[in-house]
């Protein structure tokens, strides 16, 4: 890495990236992950992205995602991000991302808990897959863009009230660097690593967030975590929960009790289905619940949802001929730094956008199928404002009283950590009644 960029990105999911691919060409920009590029949740993404489905789906689409939300959702923000689904579903075929199609050529479109209508773009049962790894090979195509894997960041660098740069660490080298930059843009993902069951990668540990309200930056309803309903059952400890899609519902699935008997509607809002799958799992002494994918057809299991099928094979469970044992488990962040609609946070020089930023879209609950689209639109609403309004610093700020011991970065996350977790059990406390 070198001491100086013109915007530093930190994350590689579809936020980051596209982030970069929407920002000018004549910028030198840097962008970190934790791990390996392909270590993020956006990867992980299964169901699909929402795509408003002609201008009469609007009020529907706006109605389901606030409903999902508990109306507690940016009106604006939902607005926006509705109106403007469309166009990011065309840029991403511009990009190579292949949806999958009716017979006639038209986007195929499914249906997940929570939607009124079927308005959801897929690529089999690995949609964030498809649309990372396109996003991925688009960034590495750019001359003035640089990628550092493995590299973690420790803070962010604050010099008269403005972010500057991160301090960086070479998580095999163990070499600890300062790198500046005009602007810098928190792309951290989510906080399921803070959690013993989650559907995250274990590295994503809300880093972002911690160094955000370290430094007094604003952030905003931490205490809104999504539980996902549907995780495959294991009882091996301290591995990453396997997500089953909403989709497979929304094709047909249900779930059913110990003895078997369906005992809820399957497509209502996630935290509705979470909380009937835990009262259940509770009056039954159980474990886990049942999911049943026999009422969708063979052949659309076997071309839709391959993935899923392979990995319950693997744990010794054929769908084809009896239910797998589900159990939710932490699936997503809906608070965090607080942004407007261009992730501008309240710190100058600093954004944040995907899973690691809170602009109100999401409300209480995350809609299914809304996180990449909401990552990607206010991405590049986010490149575009720093485009529009870049103005250089000049010199490298003096060097800047940041109070922090670098010397043992293991610590230094896990305080981090302990921040967060903090913080998210102080404002649950202070609202119990949401989720």
């Amino acid at each position: 890495m070198k001491e100086k960029y013109d915007v530093i990105i930190v994350g590689s999911g579809v936020a980051g990236l596209n982030c970069a691919l929407n920002l000018p060409d004549d910028k030198k920009i840097l962008i970190i992950c934790k791990g390996d590029p392909e270590e993020s949740d956006s990867y992980l993404a299964q169901g699909g992205i929402c795509c408003m489905q002609g201008e009469e789906d609007f009020e529907s689409y706006y109605s389901d995602t606030m409903r999902a939300g508990h109306m507690e959702n940016d009106p604006a923000a939902v607005e926006k991000m509705i109106k403007c689904s469309p166009a990011v579903i065309s840029g991403l075929v511009a990009r190579g991302v292949d949806f999958a199609r009716e017979a006639d050529g038209r986007l195929a479109v499914t249906r997940e808990g929570g939607h009124s209508k079927n308005r959801i773009c897929f690529h089999k049962d690995c949609t964030g897959r498809e649309i990372t790894s396109k996003l991925s090979a688009c960034v590495a195509a750019l001359k003035n863009v640089e990628l550092s894997p493995f590299t973690t960041m420790l803070d962010i660098i604050v010099s008269n009230d403005e972010c500057r740069g991160i301090v960086a660490l070479d998580n095999e080298s163990g070499n600890i660097k300062k790198v500046y930059a005009d602007y810098t843009v928190l792309a951290t993902g989510g906080v399921g690593g803070v959690f013993d069951h989650s559907t995250n990668f274990r590295l994503l540990t809300g880093d972002g967030v911690a160094v955000c309200m370290k430094h007094g930056v604003a952030v905003e309803n931490i205490d809104y975590i999504q539980i996902h309903p549907t995780t495959l059952y294991t009882q091996r400890k301290g591995e990453r929960s396997f997500l089953i899609s909403e989709s497979v519902r929304g094709e047909g699935a249900v779930l059913l009790d110990k003895n078997f008997k369906r005992f809820t509607d399957e497509l209502q809002p996630r935290d509705v289905v979470t909380a009937e799958i835990l009262k259940t799992m509770k009056r039954d002494g159980a474990a886990h619940v049942w999911l049943d994918m026999r009422p969708v057809p063979a052949e659309e299991l076997k071309s839709h949802f391959p993935g899923i099928v392979e990995r319950c094979a693997r744990e010794g469970y054929d769908v084809f001929s009896q239910p797998v044992p589900v159990v939710p488990a932490q699936h997503y962040f809906m608070g965090g730094v607080k942004s407007d609609l261009n992730g501008k946070t309240s710190m100058p020089r600093l954004y944040a956008v995907g899973e690691t930023c809170c602009n109100g879209v999401h409300g209480v609950n995350r809609l299914a199928s809304n996180s990449l689209l909401e990552s990607l639109l206010f991405a590049e609403c986010a490149a575009r404002d720093i485009a529009a309004n870049y103005s250089a610093t000049g010199e490298l700020p003096p060097e800047y009283a940041a109070n922090t011991d670098y010397s043992n970065p293991e610590k230094l996350l896990e305080e981090y950590k302990n921040l967060l977790l903090n913080a998210i059990k102080e404002a649950k406390n202070a609202r119990p009644r949401n989720t």
